[in-house]
């Protein structure tokens, strides 16, 4: 019976982030200048640790991976959400929309994954200089990457073809700019529950695993940074690690806002402007953070810069 009376959605219509003319002109602006930094900035970096062999370790391995996180998840809302901002017709197909969030979902869950892969890769790098390279081999930093991406995908497919099976009833205009999981729960007219509980239990497990490693690495990072005996050793590792732990903290305290809150807690403008910042903000601080406060990442930009290459 509920199945009957599901209405047949071939599109969805996202009522974006504003209707006002004058307002999206200014945000069209502001948007399209912060996600051609994302494009640069992740873009660049994935380019920059193929061609230089001074950044083929594993943790500029990692790094890269990271970037393409950023530049995928990025992509598969921004371009979207600019055009929407030009255009009164902000419509996206019912598969379109899936795949949207399926993308979307993907490579930030590997990104969350991967945070704290690299947390662990950098307790290594500090732990035993020596040996770092031989303990973090290109094999095993493979078959990490690989894990990340296939927990990540089975995730993504649980949630997406969990919500897309929902019925939804009614009216087809998404009060959001993309498909995500909580402005299609409230067009549904099916019993969310299990949609709910696999989200709790998944991707909580998921926040669970990835902010213990990160909080264990680094404790383990700390007590062996307090065996460095050069005191501007010891600042540079707390730096680096206070600039880690920012980005970590940032992301995952986002993904926690946005997951976790109570249902009365739920506020669509509020929601609008978090997810802003993780899917546009957050893709174009990770390369300054990681990368560009980085002695190795200059040399090889300057190595590039004088070879004329950029």
């Amino acid at each position: 019976m509920e199945r009957e009376n599901c209405s047949s959605f071939t599109e969805f219509i996202f009522m974006g982030i504003t209707d006002n003319p004058e307002m999206s002109v200014t945000l069209f602006s502001i948007f399209l200048f912060v996600y051609v930094i994302d494009l640069l900035a992740n873009l660049g970096m994935i380019i920059l640790i193929k061609v230089d062999p001074q950044l083929h370790t594993p943790m500029y391995f990692f790094l890269s991976h990271l970037s393409i996180c950023d530049l995928y998840y990025s992509s598969a809302i921004g371009p979207k959400m600019l055009v929407d901002l030009t255009t009164k017709n902000k419509s996206i197909s019912f598969f379109g929309c899936a795949v949207q969030f399926l993308t979307f979902c993907v490579f930030a869950d590997s990104e969350c994954i991967l945070l704290a892969v690299m947390a662990f890769d950098w307790y290594k790098a500090i732990s035993n200089p020596l040996l770092y390279t031989a303990h973090m081999s290109s094999r095993l930093c493979s078959l990490l990457v690989a894990g990340v991406y296939l927990l990540a995908i089975a995730d993504a497919s649980i949630h997406t073809a969990l919500a897309f099976r929902l019925c939804f009833c009614g009216s087809n205009e998404i009060n959001h700019f993309f498909c995500d999981l909580p402005p299609l729960f409230l067009l549904s007219c099916s019993d969310i529950q299990i949609n709910e509980l696999m989200l709790f239990i998944i991707f909580g497990f998921i926040e669970l695993g990835t902010i213990s490693g990160v909080l264990v690495s680094y404790c383990y990072i700390i007590l062996s940074v307090l065996k460095i005996r050069s005191a501007e050793g010891r600042f540079k590792a707390f730096s680096t690690c206070a600039f880690h732990l920012t980005a970590v903290a940032i992301f995952q305290g986002t993904l926690l806002f946005m997951n976790f809150r109570p249902r009365s807690a739920y506020s669509l403008d509020q929601d609008k402007m978090t997810s802003l910042f993780y899917t546009l903000v957050i893709p174009m601080l990770n390369p300054l953070i990681y990368s560009l406060r980085n002695k190795d990442v200059k040399e090889a930009l300057e190595k590039l810069r004088s070879k004329r290459w950029i």
